[in-house]
């Protein structure tokens, strides 16, 4: 676990954050976004087909998400962030240059992979960084600030969608986020990073095997792991139906966007609330999980639009509880391989969200969305009561 020098260097910090909150901004502002798949229908493509695309870019981001991890740790950082958006905006540049099933595949591999390349790199250099410069018990609030600049940029692409559409259809909407892939490439290159290359000591053979004796021999770590997962997949894969609860509220359609605004702007809240969130510690992390499960239960079973103010709050408090579970794994790991453990809780969320996109597909053939959301607070109820139970049990330990 890190220790924390009391004095901190202010202008390391402000590099660093500063350059974080932008990249985290580029990364994310890709007016592709509410667009792509009606260029996929232009060309042709079926619904089967373009389901299809979804399950190589989920199957690509998950396949090397572990081993992405290890790379990071036993090399440069900083490498992949910048190479990450690289390959992400060839994908994008290849979808309209040669608009086919085929090159829209490729494209799809090279956004997974660009993405897999970050995930676990992008925390662990700012961890390691933060504490470097004394400053490791500000991880939360950074993260939480930097994942609400990202949501902010996919708002901001939403709402740049319509008029770059509008100038120059689908090469324009493609040029644009082109160009923001390359602007957050840049801003990577910016990023600090003091450890060196091969810290780890060796391979990322070696890094693996050691980050994965970490977990198997210290139970914190393992529960660390495991938590990640528990607080992020399921809200996130919701995320993905909230329209179709919203629409079923009986608003108009062209109310919906407005309505699910609201739910964005909660969430972008729940981030910026990470530095205060810190001090809630096991038994506050357990009430902050219940609370957002019973709003997301109460909410959704209302079937009116008042109810999505419910369901609002309750995504704030999940964000907030997802950035808090990072913020507890982060503490946890004293390897140099915390890019691998942190893709590894990556994976673990990536499997259960597509398992949550399953369970959710069945539930609703047969039943109304509001009930599906209801019912998917129940795994939220159980991993606030096992962390009471942790909190209990550690509170009455002699």
């Amino acid at each position: 676990m890190t220790l924390s020098s009391p004095r901190v260097p202010a202008a390391g910090v402000r590099r660093l954050t500063v350059t974080l909150y932008g990249y985290a901004f580029l990364h994310d502002l890709i007016p592709l976004y509410p667009v792509y798949a009606l260029l996929f229908g232009d060309a042709g493509l079926s619904l089967w087909q373009i389901s299809s695309l979804f399950a190589v870019w989920s199957v690509t981001s998950l396949v090397l998400e572990v081993p992405s991890g290890a790379w990071a740790d036993a090399g440069s950082r900083q490498r992949l962030l910048w190479l990450g958006p690289l390959l992400t905006a060839a994908g994008f540049a290849l979808w309209v240059l040669v608009p086919s099933y085929p090159a829209f595949a490729l494209g799809f591999v090279l956004w997974g992979a660009g993405e897999a390349l970050g995930s676990g790199a992008l925390e662990a250099l700012v961890h390691d960084e933060l504490d470097r410069l004394g400053a490791a018990g500000r991880y939360a609030r950074v993260m939480g600030r930097a994942r609400a600049a990202g949501l902010l940029a996919v708002m901001a692409a939403m709402g740049l969608a319509g008029p770059v559409f509008a100038l120059g259809g689908h090469p324009a909407v493609a040029a644009a986020s082109v160009l923001a892939c390359l602007l957050a490439a840049a801003t990577a290159t910016r990023l600090p990073e003091h450890r060196g290359t091969g810290t780890a000591g060796g391979s990322r053979a070696a890094v693996l095997r050691t980050a994965l004796a970490e977990a198997r021999a210290d139970r914190s770590v393992r529960r660390a792991l495991l938590l990640v997962p528990a607080v992020t997949a399921v809200w996130s894969a919701l995320d993905e139906f909230s329209p179709l609860l919203v629409r079923d509220t009986g608003v108009a359609d062209t109310t919906v966007p407005y309505l699910l605004l609201l739910i964005w702007a909660a969430a972008t809240a729940g981030g910026l609330m990470a530095g205060p969130g810190e001090r809630l510690g096991t038994a506050g992390l357990a009430a902050l999980l219940a609370g957002a499960a019973l709003a997301l239960a109460a909410g959704a079973a209302t079937g009116a639009p008042a109810g999505v103010v419910l369901v609002a709050l309750a995504f704030g408090g999940f964000q907030l509880a997802s950035v808090l579970a990072d913020a507890r794994l982060q503490q946890r790991i004293d390897t140099a391989g915390r890019a691998t453990l942190t893709s590894a809780a990556g994976l673990g969320t990536g499997l259960a969200t597509v398992a949550v996109y399953g369970a959710y597909a069945a539930a609703g053939s047969v039943t109304a969305h509001r009930t599906v959301f209801v019912w998917s607070a129940v795994p939220y109820l159980v991993t606030a009561l096992l962390l009471a139970l942790t909190a209990r049990a550690a509170a009455t330990r002699p």
